[in-house]
């Protein structure tokens, strides 16, 4: 438990930015989702549209600090790619 006055703000903040880094990465999974959904309905133009609009969210994540930079680029990779093959 948090004595220190210190401690305790570092704690306020804390929740705080849990909670704006859950709801950033709530929004990241659910851009994510539409692309994977369109690339399962095997629609080419919906898939790339989808990865267009998830690739500035996933990058905006890594410079708030919720994703790694690498880890952002392999998950784009990894979605390009497959969105490359439904052609």
């Amino acid at each position: 438990m948090a004595n220190s006055p210190q401690a305790k703000k570092r704690a306020r903040q804390n929740e705080k930015r849990f909670s704006v880094n859950k709801a950033r990465r709530s929004r990241i999974r659910t851009y994510l989702r539409k692309v994977e959904e369109a690339i399962a309905s095997g629609d080419k133009d919906a898939a790339t549209a989808a990865l267009r609009a998830a690739q500035p969210e996933l990058m905006r994540g890594v410079t708030k600090g919720v994703y790694h930079k690498n880890t952002a680029s392999r998950k784009i990779s990894r979605l390009s790619a497959r969105v490359k093959a439904l052609a």
